[in-house]
């Protein structure tokens, strides 16, 4: 991948021969712009350029962190535009409005939305421009388009004649962009629902990709950052004199953030900014610890809170019931754990400002680092890398403006890059949470009430306050409110209650909280009933088939309920992100711990654009879910976050990975996010085997907190 995005836009109203092809969509901005020689340049959401000799590019408006975005939403464009993916080439879009994610309302990669945003959008771009390069090859030849058809990036006219799209690219250019066109349907596809092999899996094996952290500019210097240790602190003051005198220094900068030594090589920068002597001032959070998160939250349980659902009368359904069953969940902060550590590579000048950085969220990286260089933020160029690892954590910017203020301080390229403990210690974690849930059966034993209290912070609330200002945050609500099953009286609400400390999107969002909640809890209440769970939940299912489907492909796949000797089996399922999931996890119990021997998920995700794809992110977010339910936890004492690095923040090794299966359910509903709705069922699914093996059921996370018998 090359950097010369910037190039590109500097130098596209020069070019000649060749065709920049943007399409306007209902529903999308205005286009605009203005036409010049042999090309147009519109505002649009997705852009295809396509030059005299046949190449074909196309930029990107996602981020690639190993979800696959860079393949399927290649596949989008190749199926419709009648070219092979190994004939695009990919590159990062810039920052801009043509690039908006219509899903969550900017130019933003989360929420598991590219392909279900891009669906329509890119398909369509695909098709009008195939339809103008038909067109100017049909009107060549004298035929009609209709007779024509497109294979590899050619037309072939009804007599067998060949035209390149390189060759009819300039004739192309004059045509209108047609307001209709037909898009292909399932089963008549060439590219769509296949496996077709990743295109960013060579650059990565052969080290020629480019990460945030593989940036190399000319002249370029280096900064480690000096953050303070207690959460929330500032820098009182500062004794540099011992750093600047070390070798390959170039500046002691305070920054927004802290306090950066910039130097020639990143690793003096880190030694002289170990020699730095800083008077911290600790802040508001110098006594805060977890007994203290944990008591705000008990608190705040006895608050009303905003309604997310209400179906019939919970209150009166359980004061009339037969039988009450009372439960209460506890959840813990995470961090995200990226392989990548947070960096970012500014270079500051008269004229603007670049940014190469590994970002989820342009635009407001563009605004960040326009704030921090003191420029209006259209002349700043944020250039997208590859990313190692997202999970939510690179929504948050607040990686970014250290180094744009020391390059603007030196004059000079400066990449700053945080160490594994300055990330694990100052991450913006995925939220606690303490729950109350409660059911209720009549006197034939029908379940006749749920009601659920969520207590935690809000994610929203802080990094985009306008969307939730006179509504509840629907990214905590998520595997709750859209509680599936046919109760007639169900009541979800939430209750805000902030905690001293900065809380961010975590793969899954509270689908990780909720869902373990309330498929914890409709265990608790099948064997209150006395019934199998599947057949529990089954039972409340009639009106819900695509969830009835995965669970019956699930536990037959998995055997469910014929588990080897010593072995047992748990559930659950949910809906997120417009897909239908099932687990089955199968583990033993080995000295009061749980082993986990299989995990077995059935996936309804729509239409599938690449299958190899949707396995792998599956895997993925079990891996990393999995990895939360046994290990995960960040601990405070004195405001301070007592893991450092992967030897205190565990994460699951090989030799302890199950066995993953995975079921694709055959569907031609719209696509559903894929990426993230995985990683929200293992915890449930596991805690409900272990309650079938040990009879201790667990309501709080990590497991390593706990020794079951």
């Amino acid at each position: 991948m090359g950097l010369d995005r910037r190039e590109f836009l500097k130098t596209t109203a020069a070019l000649s021969g060749g065709l920049v092809v943007a399409l306007h969509l209902p529903g999308c901005s205005k286009p605009g712009g203005s036409a010049s020689g042999e090309h147009k340049t519109v505002t649009a959401n997705a852009w295809l350029r396509i030059g005299t000799d046949g190449s074909i590019t196309f930029l990107c408006d996602r981020s690639e962190m190993g979800q696959g975005v860079y393949t399927a939403l290649t596949m989008l464009i190749a199926e419709e535009l009648g070219a092979d993916p190994d004939q695009i080439r990919v590159e990062f879009a810039p920052p801009g409005d043509e690039y908006r994610n219509d899903l969550l309302g900017g130019q933003v990669t989360g929420g598991s939305t590219s392909v279900r945003d891009a669906w329509d959008k890119l398909r369509t771009a695909a098709a009008q421009t195939r339809a103008r390069l038909v067109a100017a090859a049909a009107e060549r030849w004298g035929v009609p388009p209709a007779g024509c058809r497109v294979e590899r990036a050619t037309i072939i006219s009804p007599h067998g004649k060949r035209l390149g799209f390189g060759e009819v690219v300039e004739a192309a250019a004059q045509l209108p962009v047609p307001e209709r066109v037909t898009l292909s349907e399932p089963g008549k596809r060439r590219v769509m629902g296949t496996s077709v092999k990743r295109l960013d899996t060579p650059a990565k094996v052969d080290g020629s990709a480019i990460y945030g952290i593989d940036v190399r500019l000319p002249d370029m210097l280096y900064a480690a950052l000096a953050q303070p240790p207690v959460l929330g602190g500032k820098v009182r003051g500062v004794d540099d004199s011992a750093a600047k005198t070390m070798p390959g220094v170039q500046a002691v900068v305070q920054t927004s953030s802290g306090v950066a030594v910039v130097a020639d090589s990143w690793w003096r920068a880190r030694k002289a900014r170990d020699a730095l002597k800083i008077d911290w001032d600790p802040g508001p959070n110098a006594s805060l610890d977890d007994a203290a998160i944990l008591r705000t939250l008990k608190s705040a349980a006895g608050k009303t809170g905003q309604i997310a659902r209400k179906d019939g009368d919970v209150d009166r359904a359980i004061r009339g019931a037969a039988r009450v069953v009372r439960a209460e969940y506890q959840l813990p902060l995470l961090a995200h754990a990226t392989l990548e550590p947070q960096n970012c590579t500014a270079h500051v000048t008269a004229d603007g400002c670049d940014v190469y950085v590994p970002t989820q969220i342009q635009q407001v990286a563009q605004q960040t680092a326009a704030q921090a260089a003191g420029l209006p933020p259209e002349k700043v160029r944020v250039h997208t890398t590859f990313l190692g690892g997202g999970f939510g954590r690179r929504l948050d910017v607040d990686f970014i403006p250290a180094a744009v203020e020391c390059s603007k301080a030196v004059g000079r390229p400066v990449k700053l890059v945080w160490t594994r403990e300055d990330d694990t210690t100052h991450d913006k974690y995925r939220p606690p949470a303490f729950d109350q849930v409660i059911g209720a059966f009549d006197r034939d034993g029908k379940l006749i009430a749920w009601k659920l209290h969520l207590v935690g912070p809000s994610i929203t609330a802080r990094m985009f306050p306008d969307a939730v200002k006179d509504t509840i945050d629907p990214f905590a609500i998520e595997a709750a409110a859209n509680y599936p099953y046919d109760v007639p009286n169900v009541h979800v609400e939430y209750v805000r209650q902030e905690i001293g400390i900065d809380v961010g999107y975590w793969r899954s969002v509270s689908h990780a909280l909720n869902c373990f909640v309330a498929e914890s809890f409709m265990d608790e209440l099948a064997i209150a009933a006395g019934r199998d769970p599947v057949e529990f939940r089954m039972g409340l299912l009639e009106k819900q088939p695509r969830f009835r489907e995965v669970l019956r492909v699930a536990t037959r796949e998995a055997g469910y309920g014929m588990a080897r000797k010593g072995r047992r089996h748990g559930v659950a399922l949910m809906e997120g992100y417009g897909t239908y999931m099932a687990q089955v996890a199968e583990i033993s119990m080995e000295g009061g711990k749980v082993k986990v021997h299989r995990i077995t998920c059935a996936v309804d995700c729509g239409q599938v654009v690449n299958p190899d794809i949707v396995t792998a992110q599956v895997e993925s977010g079990i891996i990393f879910g999995l990895t939360a339910a046994l290990w995960g936890e960040i601990n405070i004492r004195g405001g301070r976050v007592q893991q450092t690095n992967f030897d205190t923040y565990r994460l699951l090794r090989l030799n302890e990975a199950p066995r993953i299966d995975t079921f694709i359910i055959d569907s031609r509903e719209p696509p559903g996010g894929i990426g993230e709705p995985s990683t929200a069922l293992v915890a449930p699914a596991v805690c409900n085997a272990i309650y079938m093996a040990t009879g201790t059921r667990v309501r709080s996370l990590p497991l390593s907190r706990h020794r079951l018998a």
